[in-house]
């Protein structure tokens, strides 16, 4: 005789000591995004950076948007579900049909062996450039969000704020969306 289980509402969540085994073995994928707001033209007038306390040093710092893919989830739900727990519901993140990241970035471990550094694990990110649309209402774990202008992202202090390095990916981005700067 058979027994009928109630599926997992959520396939893709690992519990605490089976993501840190994961962690520990496997590289985890993430999606991470850089949140923009472009002039009628589509020109970047503004860039999003998130305002957060650090869960691996306690420390009050600034990063992107960011989290982990669920077994069983597409990329695309990844980024809006990433984009929807950081800067909230109302958002209106504007993904491009097909999502296809602007680079791809390896977090390793150890520092100083690579420029970006986890120290929980060994992670590769899918990292996107997002227009939004909509307010944004950061939520869960970031305290607030600070739209600057791209020169103002470029800054070598502000891009040293970034956690694990993602100053080096502020600065892909702005390449790679041709931002004006001085």
């Amino acid at each position: 005789m058979s027994s009928v289980r109630t599926p997992d509402p959520n396939p893709g969540w690992l519990s605490e000591i089976a993501l840190e085994e994961t962690r520990s073995r496997v590289p985890i994928l993430y999606v991470e995004a850089v949140p923009v707001r472009l002039s009628p033209d589509g020109v970047v007038e503004q860039v999003g950076v998130l305002l957060r306390g650090s869960p691996t040093t306690g420390v009050i710092t600034r990063t992107l948007v960011s989290g982990r893919v669920y077994h069983g989830e597409s990329i695309r739900s990844a980024l809006m579900r990433n984009l929807e727990k950081d800067l909230g519901p109302m958002a209106f993140p504007m993904l491009p049909p097909s999502p296809v990241p602007f680079t791809v970035a390896e977090y390793l471990p150890l520092p100083g062996v690579s420029a970006l550094h986890d120290p929980r694990q060994h992670a590769v990110a899918l990292v996107y450039v997002v227009p939004v649309t909509g307010d944004c209402d950061p939520r869960q774990d970031a305290l607030e969000l600070t739209w600057l202008t791209p020169d103002e992202a470029m800054s070598q202090e502000l891009r040293g704020e970034l956690e694990g390095g993602r100053g080096l990916l502020l600065t892909q981005a702005m390449a790679h969306v041709g931002a004006n700067l001085a």
